[in-house]
């Protein structure tokens, strides 16, 4: 199949566009035209939290596990997930769909591979999603307790962004793509100012590429700092999931994905070996094992004053409130898929008149979020609770489980374009996608393996702690339920089996058949 086309269905010619997307009198699709490649590359970059990770994780590889090449780290995972990018893309240009991973798996692997991959990718973002509210309410929290003396509990304003998360996730996407944008602009360009003051006043000893030699990859952390690492990529796999409203989805979805993983390569190596510069490599891991993730904030107060410094800090919030919508907005989006090809009750399928969001897959998102927090904080204010628990637990609990679902929903991914171009005959044409897909396959199921290897240190647990393969099982619950839903809608209802993975062509298929049955 050439590249450039689409693998439609067959449809009637007396359907229009408008009339699948309300059919039945609902509606159907999410709006078009809605975003193009700067609006969409700026939601999904806004989902890595740009500055939270190089306050946040870089810190933690550094210091907890010791590797000072944490920079040479990302421009290898940013190979790994270019390779992975290759098939990827090419599946967007034709599978167009708001499910994405699990759509591109329902069409290679099946639609009950695809069934156990939606329960995954839904389980896998909500949880990335919610566990931001910890570090976000906690750090907020310390910001009125330092400036205006206010003596505030975490949950408190991590439930108050939930509210305001929950608001905007029912308004258009275009809109969201604003306030997203700016706030990542702001962000990213204070980081940058930062990278460029270090630079420009090295630690003793000058300035020194140390970080970006091979041999500073070694040590047993890793193994966890390649979990840490990719995971700070996340966010540029979603650009799929808009491409039902994007205005030419075939060209403006693959363009964004390799430009956001070629931006975020590049940022967040420069960021990783500012910091080694500014402390020097020998110094690093002392440093950010000390002060973790007041590192980055020490450090440009000496060098940019406590003014630059504190807006830093409130863009450390913004930036994290930032990844929350787009995480939302992810979810709301796979949830309405899900819902429109039936894994999920059809209320979900249906998007808002006077937004065109999903907004039922927004409203359940929300829900979860303002449950698992009020579960966290009931627990934080027991006689045992631990003042740093939305960090320590939330945070990272929910943040590791998510990152290790988006790991294998990649791997699985990849695997799902060899052989869609294998069983449609464009194996030949396509070979050198299908060998980069392969070998992306292979190394991100050796990162997954790490993961759950290494899961008592990303989650700060003991060798022997239940956690250690509970939170991990978590994402085998998810797969396992959704691979045996797969299974008995194939059994008692093969009608929805057979539309897993479809979108609107399913529903151009269903009106095609009604029209051919009413001419009979």
């Amino acid at each position: 199949m050439p590249s450039g086309t689409s693998s439609t269905p067959r449809t009637s010619p007396t359907t229009a566009p408008d009339e699948i997307n309300t059919y039945k009198g609902q509606d159907r699709a999410l709006r078009a035209g809605r975003l193009g490649t700067a609006g969409l590359l700026l939601s999904v970059l806004a989902a890595s939290a740009p500055l939270m990770v190089v306050a946040g994780v870089m810190p933690t590889v550094f210091g907890v596990m010791g590797i000072v090449g944490q920079p040479l780290l990302y421009v290898i995972l940013g190979i790994v997930l270019m390779l992975f990018g290759v098939g990827y893309a090419e599946m967007s240009r034709h599978v167009h769909n708001a499910g994405a991973f699990y759509a591109y798996i329902a069409r290679g692997l099946g639609p009950t591979a695809g069934a156990g991959a939606s329960l995954v990718a839904l389980v896998s973002y909500s949880a990335m999603q919610v566990g931001i509210y910890g570090i976000l309410g906690f750090e907020i929290s310390g910001l009125l307790a330092a400036h205006l003396d206010l003596t505030v509990a975490w949950w408190a304003p991590a439930l108050a962004a939930a509210v305001l998360v929950a608001v905007l996730g029912w308004l258009k996407i275009d809109l969201n793509a604003k306030v997203l944008g700016v706030l990542l602009v702001v962000e990213c360009a204070l980081v940058v100012i930062f990278d460029i003051a270090a630079i420009a006043e090295p630690a003793r000893g000058g300035l020194s590429f140390t970080a970006f030699d091979p041999d500073t990859l070694t040590g047993a952390g890793l193994g966890t700092a390649l979990c840490f690492c990719i995971a700070a990529f996340v966010g540029f796999e979603q650009s799929p999931v808009y491409a039902e409203e994007t205005s030419r989805p075939h060209v403006v979805v693959s363009r964004v994905m390799f430009l956001a993983v070629g931006y975020a390569a590049l940022f967040l190596a420069l960021s990783a070996w500012a910091l080694t510069v500014a402390t020097g490599p020998g110094a690093i891991v002392g440093a950010a094992g000390e002060q973790g993730p007041g590192l980055l904030f020490s450090l440009t107060e000496t060098r940019l004053g406590g003014a630059f410094t504190d807006v830093l800090h409130v863009l450390f919030v913004t930036g994290m409130f930032a990844a929350l919508l787009s995480f939302h907005n992810v979810v709301a989006r796979y949830a309405f898929a899900m819902g429109r090809e039936g894994l999920l009750p059809a209320a979900f399928g249906r998007t808002s008149r006077s937004s065109g969001a999903p907004a039922t897959g927004s409203a359940l998102q929300s829900g979860v979020s303002v449950v698992v927090v009020v579960a966290f904080a009931v627990t934080d204010e027991l006689p045992a609770g631990d003042p740093t628990t939305p960090v320590l637990r939330l945070f990272t609990w929910m943040g590791n489980v998510g990152a290790l679902g988006v790991i294998l929903l990649m791997a699985a991914a990849s695997v799902a374009v060899i052989a869609f171009f294998t069983r449609r005959g464009a194996a030949g044409p396509q070979a050198w996608r299908l060998i980069a897909s392969g070998l992306a396959a292979l190394a991100l199921l050796a990162i997954a393996g790490y993961t759950v290897k290494d899961f008592d240190v990303l989650i700060g647990a003991g060798p022997g702690s239940p956690l250690n393969w509970i939170l991990p099982g978590i994402i085998g619950a998810a797969l396992v339920v959704g691979l045996v839903y797969g299974a008995v809608l194939k059994a008692v209802r093969p009608e929805v089996h057979q539309r897993i993975g479809l979108g609107n062509e399913a529903f151009r298929l269903e009106r095609a058949a009604e029209a051919t049955d009413a001419r009979v």
